[in-house]
C-alpha cells in the first residue's frame, strides 16, 4: 500500500473537547506519523502520514471527532511525504 500525507483543518467546536488527545491516540494506534495542534482561530490542524487506508480512516474520524466536538467543516489537502517518524501533539 502506498503512503500518503494529508493535512486537515477542522472547524467547529473542536478545542477544549479532547480533540487533540483523541486524534493522537487514534493516530498512534493506526501507526501514523504527523501532528495535531490547536490554531489561534479556534480550528484544529492535523497532518497524517502513512498508509493511504489508515490516513483515510483518520480523516473520516475528523469529520465527527470525539463525543463533545461539533465539527462543521473539514478541509483536506494532499501534501508531499515528509518522512515524519512519530505522531505529535503540538
Amino acid at each position: 500500500m502506498t503512503d500518503v500525507r494529508r493535512r486537515v483543518l477542522v472547524t467547529g467546536r473542536v478545542q477544549a473537547v479532547g480533540f487533540r488527545a483523541s486524534c493522537h491516540a487514534r493516530a498512534v494506534r493506526a501507526g501514523l506519523a504527523g501532528s495535531v495542534r490547536n490554531l489561534a482561530d479556534g480550528r484544529v490542524e492535523a497532518a497524517f502520514e502513512g498508509p493511504a487506508g489508515a490516513v483515510d480512516d483518520l480523516v473520516a474520524w475528523c469529520r465527527t471527532g470525539p463525543p463533545m466536538a461539533r465539527v462543521t467543516r473539514v478541509d483536506v489537502t494532499e501534501e508531499p511525504l515528509e518522512g515524519a517518524g512519530a505522531f505529535l501533539i503540538r
